[in-house]
């Protein structure tokens, strides 16, 4: 793993967060954010019931509930950064008005648009991203700041507690890219076949 030796000291190691959530996955689908989500799911093991999302900025979201919806014995978990939730932060609303059980959201949050510059983004600006969750009806919303947490985080993705969401709170820096498949159509083709359709 390539770490640049400026990172933020105030949130977690994102590959050791992925890496954990995605551990004993059991049947768990991963829908993944733009960039560095898809990334980080791939650098934790390439899976063919991961749905890795190339350029759709804001549309994580809503891609997993979609899924949770049309796959309602399975459990959903999309991983996506700050930059993408607040690029498609009405999800969060139709999300709580429709609140399928088998649904989680997980953010990773450094308060930056990464796949941009780096820019403060507005997490990092002052927005919470939890309370806007809770505001929209979720059923459960958490907050990690250590890997205790990330490993209570696990367990909900695994338990069907509800319709949840997650912000981990993350360090920025540089990590060697993990490039899964981008072709579009085989994505979609592996992941229907994954699933037994």
């Amino acid at each position: 793993m390539v770490q640049n030796q400026n990172m933020h000291s105030n949130g977690l190691d994102r590959r050791d967060v992925v890496r954990a959530l995605m551990s004993d996955r059991g049947g768990l689908l991963a829908v993944t954010g733009l960039g560095s989500p898809t990334w980080d799911v791939a650098a934790a093991g390439d899976d063919d019931r991961n749905f890795y999302l190339w350029g759709a900025m804001g549309g994580a979201a809503m891609m997993g509930l979609g899924l949770a919806l049309a796959q309602p014995d399975r459990s959903v978990c999309v991983i996506t950064g700050d930059g993408e939730m607040l690029m498609g932060i009405g999800a969060l609303a139709t999300i709580g008005a429709r609140r399928p059980v088998n649904l989680s959201v997980v953010v990773l949050d450094n308060g930056h648009y990464g796949e941009t510059g780096m820019q403060r983004s507005h997490t990092g600006l002052g927005t919470d991203l939890c309370a806007v969750a809770r505001a929209c009806g979720l059923d459960w919303v958490t907050e990690a700041t250590d890997m205790v947490g990330v490993e209570t985080v696990r367990r909900r993705l695994h338990g069907r507690e509800g319709c949840g969401f997650a912000r981990i709170a993350i360090a920025t820096g540089e990590y060697e890219r993990i490039l899964p498949e981008r072709d579009g159509a085989a994505i979609k083709t592996r992941f229907r076949t994954a699933l037994g359709l």
